[in-house]
């Protein structure tokens, strides 16, 4: 006696079915990364410059000269007078005397303490990245660094030296994170 056999058939109409879900979460997750990721760009502004004049032929470490101080106090009132959208929230200066002298009114207006590095380019700009995402930062450096600066925030090259003598250049930089730096320079 023959037993009956079982006889499975199978069901190809289901394949298309999972292929089809499986590409609509692949989907789905495609859009929620890109969503997430979209969330998180934001562009960083960092303002860099140079100290203010300083007091010529006096000691190694000169301080600012009057019209230094007036530059100062006008720096700080371009940036130190607007509410929360636009503020500074930090600022970074050099250890010398002008630069910090430059940085002062500006930090008092934003009850702010100057952050003090050691002026090398590409720590500034890492440590920019690294903690002000998304945020306005203001960098008071020396005429042999504020080009570097500017260059390696941007990722541009040919940046004219400052001269000397120009005292009133600021560039503003805004980096975003996707997508392509631009730089304005102005004379304050």
């Amino acid at each position: 006696m023959n037993s009956p056999s079982v006889t499975r058939h199978r069901r190809p109409f289901m394949a298309p079915v999972w292929l089809l879900a499986a590409l609509g979460f692949g989907v789905f997750a495609l859009l929620a990364g890109s969503l997430i990721r979209y969330q998180r760009a934001a562009v960083t502004t960092v303002v860099v410059l140079r100290h203010a004049e300083k007091e010529l032929g006096s000691i190694a470490d000169a301080p600012l000269s009057p019209a230094g101080g007036r530059r100062a106090e006008l720096l700080a009132s371009m940036l130190g007078d607007g509410d929360a959208i636009g503020r500074p929230v930090a600022i970074y200066v050099t250890d010398t005397r002008r630069s910090q002298q430059t940085a002062g009114p500006l930090a008092r207006r934003l009850n702010l303490m100057p952050t003090v590095v050691d002026g090398e380019p590409q720590a500034i700009v890492a440590q920019i990245d690294r903690e002000h995402h998304g945020e306005v930062v203001v960098v008071i450096g020396h005429s042999n660094t504020v080009p570097t600066i500017v260059a390696q925030l941007a990722g541009i090259h040919g940046l004219p030296e400052i001269k000397e003598d120009e005292y009133g250049t600021m560039y503003v930089v805004s980096v975003p994170s996707l997508g392509k730096a631009s730089v304005l320079k102005l004379t304050y």
